[in-house]
């Protein structure tokens, strides 16, 4: 019996701090993971700030966050990060931009689409802070 506490304890522990180490590329492409494949927007305020948390927590459910935050409706979506503006100065900087590219069916219709997520670090832990608008890419 102690062995199965100990090991859950260091499981927590372990859990807890795979979270902490997020990458900004793992967070960009959880965020959309969690809307556009799992559909599921508690899950992807996960990865966001507070005042996106409420913003998204106003839409109700994931169509709707496409819809009408990201302006993006889509579906049978697939994701991958295109830019990620930092490099070795990681561990230095506090602010980055990542590019997701978002392939997937707009419409019926095959459609290819990049958003770009500014994304901000506090206490070792990267959120997403805000999503540019369309053709900025900002830094």
């Amino acid at each position: 019996m102690k062995i199965i506490t100990i090991f859950c304890f260091f499981f927590i522990l372990g859990c807890g701090q795979e979270s902490a180490h997020r990458t900004p590329e793992d967070v960009s492409l959880g965020f959309f993971t969690a809307i556009y494949i799992d559909k599921d927007i508690k899950k992807a305020q996960l990865y966001v700030n507070e005042p996106m948390k409420e913003v998204i927590a106003h839409y109700h459910i994931a169509s709707s966050v496409q819809r009408h935050f990201l302006n993006l409706s889509m579906t049978n979506v697939t994701l991958e990060v295109e830019v990620v503006d930092i490099d070795f100065f990681r561990k230095f900087t506090d602010d980055v931009n990542v590019i997701v590219k978002i392939y997937g069916l707009k419409g019926g219709r095959t459609w290819i689409d990049d958003r770009t997520i500014k994304l901000h670090r506090n206490n070792k832990k990267w959120k997403i802070v805000e999503i540019l608008p369309e053709g900025v890419n900002r830094n």
